[in-house]
């Protein structure tokens, strides 16, 4: 039973009430009379707006459905669908041209691009880690991964795998900060850093352009330089022991690798009650004051992992100038769908988490507003939101800002909201999506994994699916792609918002990695998700390869690309033959990773962490892989594809698979051979009840089924 306090007709889970009260509020100048009041009043006002859209996606869905049921067996006639999806609001008549008018973001936002990682808010080593990743050592990073093609050998310090590392970090260095004369392998000294930076080399060197020398830090012992607006810094130090095999004494090679990270309130948090959410709140809270710390052991070691600090910079003119030493802080609320039972409304209803998120996340961020050198330099708080369908609820999203910003006492647009295009409502209306939050937005970032589910849901009549791995080639991706970042670039976002592009999601495949993910910003898109510190530090080098605001410029000269009807092309087989080997290989797959996800996320209440895959393969999992492989299962079943008896003795043998690869958890519960537990059975609810689950939302039958456990 919840311990529940009561405030203005709410009744609030007492270990979140004492928080808010004890915590949150102190220090933000805002009464706990007047927070008590406006949110009782978010609450009851908006909580009945929030259930009519909710409706009207359930409204419109049905009439889809029966769109394609009345048409089954017919060619598709893409005129007649966009004309039916027009009469029925689907797609909304677009307005005239414009820009947004966004104010007051950071440079890291405005100006720079560079790689953006994605954590989950409820584990603080994370989001420490995330934090100070806005540095990260370039030698460590090819070391300890397969970034040079091959792993370390795990038998101490090898000096020629530390030999590629340098020689590696140098042709970084030629190709970001290029000399006249020698490589820097070449190089064998500095001199002159407090004046005008002389290179030592056999033959003579010196910087290509001297302007990208900033400065130099510790009487030279680290010297800085900028490349398209990131800074990089070489460190020297003789008794280094890498150090000491080069001729430069150069220690290591450290980036400006994570310019921002998306601290998660969302997909992958297991957050379903009072005491799970007062935990991310509580975080976001230390992060928002500087003050987040975690004691972690290794080796039989404790220490205190803390935030990191900023970084003087001592320029040639004599001048001092402050670098971040912590990544941009984002916040992801969660979207409009999901209640929670931290809060009741005066009717006993659970209020809605994405109300709550508003509230509490603004409120938490008013602690950063209120002191200098902190998150935001230009008095802002920056929340993504994710999963709203379409611009109505887009303008919804900014009406509820408004709100908490009049309660709060802070200035309207002192929110800039982020936009996730994973929605197939969205991604048709995305420039009305955008016009609805124009004085906020300040991010919008293609979600291809969700996008897919929600594909996949919203053309669940249209037919039978193509297999996963066929549908990353069918048409509609690549307009959902390139007409992002050309609708955004069309209405000004360049030099005032992010425009993002999605995770990699193999967090042990760092040489493919560097081989692919420079495809992101080549797209134009001034940030990326990346799954670790690490894979920022690579990734950031392409934003030294690929000048993206000049390749944005070009793609908007060019034109835009790919079109309306493309984007609503279905991923069906239409007429496609599987054999029954490929039919099983696909529904192992698929099974394999949804049981691999769900059973930490239930009984562990894990809700993002590496999961190997069906080949042993460790991969990111959220709740978006997990809604596409439940969705594909679902389509497959509606439409005679599998049986559902085939699909049980899947599950069952997969979740033996799964079993073994999780042996060496001591606390990880087994779910074969009596297939009794709730993670297996909240695997079973995805796929078999997946068809009338919410858009294809795997939330609510998590949320469910945790709660369920947790109440044992």
């Amino acid at each position: 039973m919840t311990t529940r306090i009561e405030r203005n007709g709410l009744k609030v889970s007492k270990v979140l009430g004492d928080f808010i009260e004890q915590e949150a509020l102190p220090g933000t100048g805002v009464e706990v009379a007047t927070f008590w009041t406006g949110f009782a009043e978010l609450i009851h006002e908006m909580g009945p707006q929030n259930v009519a859209f909710l409706e009207k996606r359930a409204d419109i869905q049905a009439q889809i459905d029966a769109w394609h049921v009345a048409r089954k067996g017919q060619v598709h006639d893409h005129k007649a669908y966009t004309t039916f999806l027009r009469d029925i609001g689907y797609l909304v008549p677009e307005g005239t041209d414009f820009v947004i008018e966004t104010q007051k973001t950071d440079p890291e936002i405005a100006k720079v691009p560079g790689p953006q990682l994605v954590v989950p808010i409820t584990n603080a080593r994370f989001a420490i880690n995330a934090a100070n990743a806005r540095w990260g050592s370039l030698y460590d990073a090819f070391y300890g991964t397969d970034a040079l093609g091959d792993l370390p050998s795990g038998r101490g310090y090898d000096p020629a795998r530390g030999a590629r590392v340098v020689a590696r970090a140098k042709v970084f260095l030629d190709e970001a900060v290029p000399l006249d004369g020698a490589s820097w392998s070449d190089v064998t000294g500095f001199s002159g850093f407090d004046t005008e930076l002389q290179i030592k080399a056999p033959s003579g060197a010196s910087l290509r352009d001297p302007a990208q020398y900033m400065g130099y830090r510790n009487d030279g012992a680290e010297l800085v330089f900028v490349n398209n607006g990131l800074h990089i810094r070489v460190m020297i130090n003789a008794k280094h022991a890498v150090g000491a095999t080069d001729p430069a004494n150069i220690a290591d090679v450290v980036l400006e690798s994570a310019l921002s990270t998306i601290m998660d309130c969302e997909d992958s948090v297991a957050a379903v009650d009072g005491a799970d959410k007062t935990l991310a709140y509580a975080n976001w809270l230390g992060l928002m004051q500087g003050t987040l710390t975690e004691t972690v052991t290794k080796n039989g070691r404790s220490f205190e992992r803390v935030m990191a600090q900023d970084i003087d910079v001592t320029c040639p003119d004599g001048t001092i100038r402050t670098l971040k030493g912590r990544s941009l802080m984002l916040v992801r609320n969660v979207g409009h769908l999901m209640t929670n039972p931290a809060i009741l409304d005066r009717d006993g209803n659970e209020a809605h988490e994405g109300l709550m998120d508003a509230m509490m996340t603004t409120l938490i961020a008013m602690h950063d507003l209120a002191r200098d050198g902190g998150n935001s330099v230009t008095g802002s708080v920056y929340v993504v939101k994710p999963k709203m369908h379409g611009p109505e609820e887009v303008a919804f999203a900014d009406q509820i800002f408004s709100f908490v910003e009049n309660v709060l006492g802070l200035p309207q647009y002192t929110v800039k909201l982020g936009i996730m295009d994973e929605e197939r409502r969205t991604s048709a209306n995305l420039r009305e999506c955008i016009r609805a939050a124009k004085n906020r937005v300040a991010f919008i970032n293609t979600g291809f994994l969700d996008r897919t589910g929600d594909e996949m849901h919203t053309s669940m009549e249209a037919g039978p699916m193509l297999p996963k791995g066929e549908i990353k080639s069918t048409p509609w991706i690549a307009a959902y792609e390139d007409r992002n970042v050309d609708i955004g670039l069309a209405c000004g976002l360049q030099g005032r918002a992010q425009i993002g592009k999605g995770m990699w999601a193999m967090p042990d495949l760092m040489a493919d990695m560097i081989e692919t993910k420079v495809g992101h910003p080549l797209a134009g898109a001034n940030c990326a998700w990346v799954p670790s510190p690490t894979a920022a530090t690579l990734h950031a080098m392409h934003y030294h390869s690929v000048d993206v605001l000049a390749r944005q410029r070009q793609i908007l000269a060019d034109g835009p690309r790919g079109t309306l009807n493309d984007l609503l092309t279905f991923p069906v087989m239409d007429g496609r033959n599987l054999s029954n080997e490929e039919i099983q290989r696909e529904i192992d797959n698929n099974a394999q990773g949804i049981l691999g996800y769900v059973v930490r996320w239930v009984d562990q209440g894990i809700g993002c962490s590496k999961v190997l895959d069906i080949h042993d393969v460790g991969l990111m999992e959220d709740r978006a892989t997990c809604r596409i492989s439940a969705q594909h299962i679902a389509n497959w079943l509606h439409h005679g594809v599998v049986t559902r008896d085939d699909v049980m003795a899947t599950l069952k043998r997969m979740a033996a698979v799964v079993d073994g690869q999780n042996a060496g958890d001591q606390v990880y519960n087994p779910m074969a051979p009596a297939f009794d537990g709730i993670a297996f059975h909240a695997a079973c609810d995805l796929v078999f009840e997946g068809r009338v689950q919410p858009s294809g939302y795997t939330e609510p039958v998590l949320h469910r089924r945790r709660l369920e456990l947790k109440a044992r």
